[in-house]
């Protein structure tokens, strides 16, 4: 009756959005409770990258010169060049005194992992700290929130993690950061600051400003 099968390339049946999952400080210190130093050598290198798995565990020494990280994205080919923070720097820098390859992220024999060999860690490790659905691709996103938080504007961020604008944004709207009280805070410091070095005033010309009523004495 049909010259094709329906059933032979259904394509995906399903497909995961993980744009709303964020690591949260109490789930990286369940991690950090239990977890060995190459584990956390690997989380800090997401969660203050923002970079993919895959990328990560081929970074190489080469590409960390002390002050920056330096990469071309496997999927995007992007390059991107990352300060690196005092945090993420100082569990490099230790890192780097017992170095035994030429990639950053090794397992626990000195090897450089693979990445079906770095998931079953990974899983397992988050199964021994009770911590469920989270992924390391997670911090990806988590990455991209903190920056938010910390005011950096979506240009910023988009540079550091490669994302592009439109991507950054769209982890913004799936959190409502877009309407977050502490960036709406932030964002009215600004203008504020703004207004006091332009001397602008917010109101057009010939526009009276509100004037507070008085009150009418009752007799």
């Amino acid at each position: 009756m049909t010259d094709a099968n329906p059933c032979e390339k259904p394509g995906k049946l399903y497909r995961s959005e993980r744009a709303e999952c964020i690591w949260t400080q109490a789930d990286e210190e369940a991690l950090f409770a239990i977890a060995p130093e190459r584990i956390r050598l690997a989380y800090m290198l997401a969660a203050w990258t923002g970079q993919r798995q895959g990328d990560l565990l081929a970074l190489t020494w080469s590409a960390y010169d002390g002050t920056h990280i330096r990469l071309r994205q496997s999927k995007t080919k992007r390059r991107v060049v990352i300060p690196v923070a005092a945090p993420l720097k100082a569990i490099l820098d230790e890192a780097a005194k017992n170095k035994a390859t030429v990639t950053i992220l090794t397992t626990s024999k000195g090897t450089s992992w693979t990445s079906h060999g770095f998931g079953a860690t990974w899983r397992k490790t988050l199964a021994k700290a009770k911590i469920s659905g989270l992924t390391f691709h997670d911090l990806r996103g988590t990455a991209v929130t903190r920056l938010a938080m910390a005011g950096c504007e979506v240009p910023e961020i988009a540079t550091i993690t490669g994302h592009s604008l439109k991507d950054v944004g769209a982890i913004l709207d799936a959190h409502d950061l877009s309407r977050n009280a502490r960036l709406a805070e932030s964002a009215i410091r600004k203008l504020e600051e703004y207004e006091r070095e332009t001397k602008i005033s917010n109101y057009p010309p010939n526009w009276s400003k509100p004037v507070a009523a008085k009150s009418e004495k009752i007799v």
